[in-house]
């Protein structure tokens, strides 16, 4: 008897808008129907988040910028959630957005952290170019120093 009513309980499924029981962010991920417009239109601005993180690597400036919009959306994830959980029934078929805000991190937020990783990345490495570039010429006039002590 407890047996059985242990197992009833733990086929219940946890989140609520599938039959998957949720053990791990990959189950969370494949219970989530994909093909609602909304999560499509979400894709869609992630692959063109993407694209301009890509396009801006030569702009500092505009890369500047877009790091800082990147990083607000970030911010804001917390209100969007609350605001989404809110009116969920005016865009979408299930109530995705939980207290926690682990639907709205993992499709929203770790995107944007991705973007915003490639952009310091692009940092980093144009930084210690420039490092490299700067000891260069500095070697290199120390050496014509160097060549103009020994002519003299």
């Amino acid at each position: 008897m407890t047996d059985q009513k242990a197992q009833n309980i733990s086929s219940i499924p946890i989140d609520g808008f599938s039959n998957l029981r949720i053990t791990s962010i990959w189950t969370f991920l494949l219970s989530v129907q994909w093909s609602e417009p909304w999560l499509i239109g979400l894709l869609l601005f992630h692959v063109l988040c993407l694209a301009v993180t890509v396009a801006t690597c030569s702009f500092y400036r505009a890369q500047i910028c877009h790091f800082l919009l990147l990083v607000g959306m970030v911010y804001s994830a917390e209100y969007l959630n609350e605001l989404a959980a809110m009116n969920w029934r005016s865009f979408s078929n299930f109530q995705y957005f939980d207290s926690k805000g682990m639907f709205i991190s993992l499709v929203y937020s770790i995107p944007l952290l991705f973007n915003t990783v490639i952009i310091v990345a692009v940092w980093v490495y144009r930084t210690f170019s420039t490092m490299t570039e700067l000891k260069t010429l500095q070697l290199k006039r120390k050496a014509r120093r160097a060549n103009r002590e020994k002519t003299d």
